[in-house]
């Protein structure tokens, strides 16, 4: 096998970095080899957003993927996105710019960029360690709006810093900063030199980096294949590798179990895969598009997911984690698996040049546990798109409204035909070992007259299909009660007669929110 470093531009010129094992993270390789210490570590673990950076590629490799999220930020010939660096190794970088707190004074030519003048005169900082993180946020909201000639609203900068913590300040002289900073002279983004160099790192040959372990003196190795025929068969031959895609979950093994994973296949560099298409009533979504394409082309289809889009995880997550990973990951408490199977979706699995096609409900058998074959992975998620008879809600309780995990996830569809049920798929997660489908509930309300008495027949079944745990999220009791609840919830939103408005149950409908900017 031929490897070559690890190559991307970072604070005006292209790096390589050889010899550092390949689950090295975007941080410690900023803080402790390119010494560039103003990304902070925090959590280590993706969530308080300390470290959060901007990665950039090439705009035409997202244009040619399928139409980007609305709310990606688009600039000069890059696409833009928020990560956690705690959380990204260092091989997802190659081919790419990683821009960070440093490059905001040079953006700025060697004076305060408007991001950070903006927090300076509102106030914005008080200990200063989440500072770093909430300034390349709102960076990235700063390109894309003054791109746009638009401007925020402060539920727009909510939105966008959903993933970064403070617990000094508060938010309200941040989101000040935010506002504040479209008002000062504007300072922009010099995208040529990153363009011109990211073009020339396109004509290097596919990533295949091996470097030892510093513990172990073991070899370990990662490959970025480009294809997806490439990808198969390198996963066929090494079926033992750990496939790669946004190390939202992976890095954390690493980070918190300090688990070795000796060989890595990174799926990231295969554009083929970060394809969403719809063709004939279905959306085919590629397994490694990332979470915010991915939940944004479903949201524009169903605006009713919006709620649960932005919900999900943060920003950062969302930029580099991917549904197809989410979905084979299999947690119990996954929120695209619920709505998913809500909606009767399917996968496309592949292992060499055999593919097969298997409905998702279909894809787990236990807590971690699902019928992919050893070097077999998720190619498409196919989604069925829903007709007008049929309604579809998804709900996420959690203990933190932004940036958590479920304690409950429910995609509730229900096919009315006239005020009877045709049909009806309601899947909930956190309520068993595996998101699954509340089959006796369904029994109970398909073919009968859409009513309270019929819903609340549904509830009164919901304990035959589940026996939820007590956690630290939720007790047994609460999950229980609660997912009834839901099901009174989607009634409610749905009957026939007098349907209660979004005002009354969608806390985003009472907000100055739109999800166009």
């Amino acid at each position: 096998m031929n490897t070559r470093p690890i190559r991307f531009f970072h604070r005006g010129a292209v790096v390589e970095v050889d010899g550092l094992p390949p689950t090295t993270s975007v941080l410690a390789w900023l803080r402790e080899h390119a010494r560039c210490t103003g990304t902070k570590e925090g959590c280590n673990e993706g969530d308080c957003g300390a470290c959060t950076v901007v990665v950039a590629e090439l705009a035409e490799r997202a244009d040619a993927v399928g139409t980007p999220s609305a709310r990606a930020t688009v600039v000069g010939g890059l696409s833009l996105r928020t990560v956690n660096a705690c959380i990204q190794f260092l091989p997802t970088l190659d081919g790419k710019a990683l821009l960070t707190v440093e490059d905001l004074q040079r953006i700025a030519g060697g004076g305060l960029h408007p991001v950070q003048q903006a927090l300076v005169e509102c106030h914005g900082s008080q200990c200063g360690f989440c500072t770093p993180g909430f300034a390349m946020s709102l960076a990235a909201t700063y390109e894309r709006h003054c791109e746009r000639g638009t401007a925020p609203t402060r539920q727009q900068l909510a939105d966008d810093l959903a993933g970064n913590l403070c617990r000094c300040t508060g938010y309200r002289p941040i989101l000040d900063a935010g506002q504040r900073m479209f008002e000062l002279p504007r300072v922009r983004l010099d995208t040529a030199p990153i363009v011109s160099a990211l073009h020339t790192l396109a004509a290097d040959p596919p990533l295949a980096y091996a470097a030892p372990h510093p513990a172990t003196g073991r070899v370990e190795r990662c490959l970025a294949p480009r294809s997806v025929d490439a990808l198969a068969a390198a996963y066929a031959a090494e079926p033992q590798a750990r496939l790669l895609a946004g190390s939202t979950d992976i890095g954390l093994w690493v980070n918190k179990q300090l688990r070795d994973l000796p060989v890595l296949i990174h799926v990231g560099a295969v554009d083929a895969l970060k394809r969403i298409d719809e063709h004939d009533g279905v959306l085919a979504i590629g397994a490694a598009a990332p979470l915010e394409d991915a939940w944004g082309a479903l949201a524009a289809r169903i605006p009713t997911l919006t709620d649960l889009w932005l919900r999900f995880a943060s920003p950062p997550v969302r930029h580099a984690g991917t549904m197809g990973g989410n979905v084979a990951n299999g947690s119990p408490i996954g929120d695209s698996a619920p709505v998913l199977i809500a909606l009767g979706a399917r996968v496309v699995l592949r292992r060499g040049d055999r593919r097969r096609t298997l409905a998702l409900e279909d894809l787990y058998v236990d807590y971690m546990v699902n019928r992919l074959e050893p070097g077999e992975f998720v190619e498409t998620i196919e989604v069925p798109l829903p007709a007008p008879p049929t309604a579809v809600r998804a709900y996420k309780l959690s203990k933190r409204f932004d940036c958590d995990i479920s304690a409950v996830c429910a995609g509730l569809a229900v096919t009315l035909d006239g005020d009877r049920v045709a049909d009806a798929r309601f899947a909930f997660g956190g309520m068993a070992a595996i998101v699954r489908r509340a089959a006796h509930a369904e029994a109970a309300v398909r073919g009968q007259p859409w009513t309270e008495a019929t819903v609340r027949a549904a509830m009164g079944v919901l304990e035959r299909d589940f026996t939820p745990l007590t956690d630290l999220r939720g007790s047994a009791g609460y999950r229980m009660r609660a997912s009834k609840n839901l099901l009174l919830r989607l009634w409610l939103e749905t009957r026939p007669a007098q349907p209660l408005p979004p005002s009354a149950t969608q806390v985003w409908a009472t907000m100055p929110h739109t999800t166009a900017a």
